[in-house]
């Protein structure tokens, strides 16, 4: 059986190339009717934190990238990897190593001023005897021989083990590395396919010598190529688009984000528009490409505002309602009541949820224009108030032809009417037609609105 895995480190919020990592695992096991395991790498105990990991969480729930059985933490199984780390150094493939870090800082600064690549020389690889001093446990790499790495998109990978160096995996105070616990926590999870990005691609064959001194079968690896800025630079916080926190802060769909990197750096035929079902009856990993992706956030949007004009009106609903609950306001049920009465109207032009909230927000959050009516356009505005307060109920042939012949008596242009309409009915200058405006409000607001500004 497939089984694959998402391991980030709750140290903060799921960053968007995480996100895609996870979808790759989640789709690639589900397509293979397999298992996606989530496991919390939180061995950090200074910098991981529960609210990131809550985040992280909630943000794979998000995006429909649901992870089967429960969590695997870490930092639970520390005692394994300490035990594996110890049979290691029993059978040979491990030794104490003694040197201090001010030792190891003297030969770092003395490599760097000749320009030489710092590696562990392996003082302590030989010594017979223990001593009564603080130690490391450290890997011993065998030298003068050639690893193989095959990478499922990078292809082979060939490496000297004389530039690796013996990498510790027991600290002084006893607590393993990264390295040390991913191997041990992919061997004890089953792993078979580990996808995650290229920048891995050292720790792959750091682990794969302890998968073989272990004797323990070595899952598949596929690193993918990181996502780059629009820039072409590694996508970082500054960016303000490197986590999934920032994409749900201003109204990007979770089924938009989602399809945008499934799409990012893997491809099948021209499809562009995947839907939960098709992305996983088609995804593989052979279609990952090998050059870094670039992120654009047009097209992010581009895809959302298709999403917005495409999804069940009620999905759209839900999605609103989450949207503001979390990064705006709770709105009253009146209010959800008219917007979702109304969203087929709210909805135009909008390319996130955000531009909703702010096409909807004089039906909640309605500010009163000061200096909207003057001398000039008070007359067809006092006119066309009449003339709507004829109406019984909302009738969009009667409002167009009330407009039109207020322009026509007045020899004015549109905008002269509707400029100013706008303002009063909704206290924004961009917001739906007056007819619809008028539609939202329904007769009676309209009427009170436009006769508060003109009285």
């Amino acid at each position: 059986m497939v089984i694959t895995r998402f391991a980030p480190s709750p140290t903060g919020e799921l960053h968007i190339g995480g996100a895609r990592t996870a979808l790759f695992n989640y789709l690639y096991s589900k397509n293979q009717n397999g298992k996606f395991l989530l496991r919390i790498e939180d061995t950090d105990k200074e910098r991981s934190k529960k609210i990131y990991e809550d985040q992280i969480i909630n943000s794979l729930n998000w995006l429909g990238i649901n992870f089967d059985d429960k969590a695997f933490y870490q930092s639970k199984n520390i005692q394994k990897h300490i035990d594996i780390a110890e049979k290691l150094y029993e059978n040979n493939f491990a030794y104490k190593c003694y040197c201090t870090q001010d030792e190891l800082d003297k030969k770092r600064e003395t490599a760097k001023s000749n320009n030489i690549n710092y590696l562990y020389d392996g003082t302590c690889r030989e010594l017979k005897e223990n001593r009564d001093l603080p130690y490391v446990i450290r890997l011993k790499v065998e030298k003068n021989k050639k690893i193989t790495l095959y990478d499922g998109v990078q292809g082979n990978i060939e490496i000297d083990t004389n530039t690796i160096e013996d990498f510790i995996l027991l600290r002084s105070d006893n607590t393993p590395t990264y390295n040390l616990s991913a191997a041990v926590d992919d061997n004890l999870m089953n792993i078979t396919h580990v996808i995650r990005g290229d920048d891995h691609k050292i720790n792959a064959l750091k682990q794969i010598l302890i998968f073989q001194y272990m004797k323990w079968k070595i899952p598949k690896y596929f690193h993918v190529p990181l996502i780059h800025s629009e820039n072409g630079k590694k996508l970082s916080k500054r960016d303000n688009a490197s986590t999934t926190e920032d994409y749900k802060k201003i109204g990007i769909l979770p089924v938009a984000l989602r399809n945008y990197l499934l799409r990012l750096g893997w491809s099948y035929k021209d499809k562009e528009i995947f839907s939960d079902e098709e992305s996983i009856k088609y995804f593989n990993l052979k279609n990952i490409g090998k050059s870094p992706s670039k992120l654009d956030f047009e097209r992010i949007k581009s895809l959302n505002e298709f999403y917005i004009k495409n999804l069940d009106e009620k999905i759209l609903i839900e999605n609103f309602i989450l949207y503001t609950k979390f990064y705006k306001k709770n709105l009253d049920s009146n209010s959800i009541d008219i917007i979702t009465k109304n969203i087929n109207i709210l909805k135009n032009k909008a390319k996130t949820l955000e531009d909703i909230y702010v096409n909807s927000s004089f039906i909640f959050d309605y500010q009163q224009i000061k200096n909207a009516v003057n001398s000039k356009n008070k007359t067809y505005l006092n006119q066309f108030l009449e003339e709507i307060k004829k109406l019984n109920s909302y009738d969009y042939e009667k409002i167009s032809n009330i407009s039109e012949n207020i322009v026509k008596k007045n020899n004015i242009k549109f905008k002269d009417l509707g400029q100013p309409l706008r303002l009063i009915l909704t206290g924004l200058t961009q917001a739906p037609s007056i007819k619809d405006i008028i539609k939202i409000l329904g007769i009676n607001e309209a009427v009170n609105r436009i006769n508060y500004h003109i009285n």
